[in-house]
């Protein structure tokens, strides 16, 4: 999905004085748009994106039988038909909120990302500050947990499947494992174990982690990552090393749905609960499984001399069966697609969400009823402390990067613990008031 560009600082829109020269049609007509949007925030209630991810200074949503007015313009901050304050997670800072909240101020959470963009989240003090949310956990409010899967048929897929004679063939000159990684050093310490594995087992790497085989030059860049020959070299090999940059529950991102898509089996590390969501029971080999890259090493080399074992991998696959209906159902029931147009994205669906359970509640208050509070709890983003593998320890050698992760994330539990306090006070202060906390004795 791509986003709009738009002339934003901080927030707010940019707005322009009309040349004079203007044709008066022109002029007219918008004039007429800006009595249109005032007209809309005048009558239905107002989902403020605090965070400009949209880029849209003003439209009415149509959320099944209830309407909305979404508007990323900051000058609706006191409005009083503003219902919702919606963030975007990797952008929420400390810098500007919308204080002091009023107690008919629900506020949102939209984080699909890693952890390492925004630890602050992922602490119960500012996790519970949002009513709704729209993560990668199961138990969000919109679970985004198959973000990167389209749907079964690309699972079942044989499109990009190599039989197993042509594999056994290509291993004259191919490793039996493939590792294709650029973000070096990330919070999983994914690399320290690869390295280590690579003085048991051969591995092809590609990316800018480990290289020790280079891609053809027109697929080096990002955007060739979901490239057709991309994905015809990777499909290649018996195994691909699956590797998340952070351990989280329900973080399931496409390194570990592409392999299964190509007909490759995943050896995955990452989400502790990642055995909910594979195609069938045995779809792919869990690291975790494993006490030493040693082992796993070993296990890699049994499969790939015994075709009858390595087969069983994929034989949901071949037959185009997936047992698992936990992830059956999750597909069925989403409420959005991922790059389909006949479907809703994920923005969309948040953005319904939340308006849907304004509405519910203008409805509750009309018939003087109680209003329902939501709110998110810690489970929302669960993520634990990032570690070092025992056999790779924190050294000097090592990257200043893989050293950061675990200090940051436990600063990032006292700027929690201080944002909370600012926060529940009610009123605004200033990134200072804010350091001074955190670094409070």
């Amino acid at each position: 999905m791509k986003f709009k560009n738009s002339n934003l600082n901080d927030g707010h829109a940019q707005m322009e004085e009309e040349p004079i020269h203007l044709h008066p049609f022109l002029k007219r007509e918008g004039l007429t748009l800006n009595r249109k949007k005032t007209l809309a925030a005048d009558s239905y209630p107002i989902m403020l994106w605090w965070s400009p991810l949209t880029g849209e200074t003003g439209r009415l949503g149509q959320c099944g039988a209830d309407t909305c007015f979404f508007t990323i313009n900051r000058t609706y901050l006191h409005h009083h038909r503003t219902k919702a304050f919606l963030f975007y997670g990797t952008d929420f800072n400390i810098d500007s909120l919308p204080l002091p909240r009023k107690a008919h101020h629900d506020w949102a959470l939209f984080h699909e990302e890693s952890p390492k963009n925004n630890y602050k989240l992922f602490h119960q003090p500012v996790i519970t500050l949002f009513n709704y949310t729209a993560t990668f956990s199961r138990h969000s409010h919109l679970p985004l947990t198959t973000q990167y899967l389209e749907g079964t048929e690309v699972l079942k897929s044989l499109r990009y499947l190599v039989p197993l004679q042509s594999k056994n063939h290509l291993r004259k000159s191919l490793a039996p494992l493939v590792y294709v990684q650029s973000d070096c050093d990330p919070p999983s310490d994914r690399d320290s174990y690869v390295r280590e594995l690579m003085t048991y087992i051969e591995v092809d790497s590609y990316g800018e982690c480990l290289r020790n085989k280079a891609l053809p030059q027109q697929l080096n860049g990002p955007a060739s990552m979901d490239a057709g020959d991309f994905y015809r070299i990777l499909a290649q090999y018996k195994f691909i090393l699956a590797f998340e940059n952070a351990v989280c529950d329900d973080y399931i991102t496409e390194k570990f749905w592409r392999p299964l898509k190509l007909g490759v089996v995943p050896v995955y590390y990452g989400s502790p609960s990642i055995a909910d969501w594979l195609p069938s029971n045995r779809s792919a080999i869990l690291v975790s499984e494993f006490s030493h890259p040693r082992e796993l090493a070993s296990y890699i080399r049994q499969l790939d001399h015994d075709d009858r074992l390595y087969q069983a991998y994929i034989e949901w696959k071949l037959k185009g069966e997936i047992s698992n209906q936990r992830l059956l159902t999750a597909l069925r029931e989403r409420k959005w697609g991922v790059q389909d147009i006949k479907q809703d994205n994920y923005i969309d669906a948040f953005e319904c969400m939340v308006c849907t359970k304004v509405w519910d509640n203008i409805r509750l208050q009309e018939k003087g009823l109680p209003l329902k509070r939501w709110k998110a709890d810690i489970t929302h983003l669960s993520c634990p402390e990032p570690t070092v593998f025992a056999f790779s320890p924190l050294a000097p050698r090592r990257s200043s990067l893989r050293e950061m992760w675990i200090p940051s994330f436990q600063q990032s539990k006292k700027e929690a613990q201080a944002l909370r306090w600012l926060v529940d006070r009610n009123q605004n202060f200033s990134t200072q008031e804010f350091w001074a906390l955190v670094f409070k004795d």
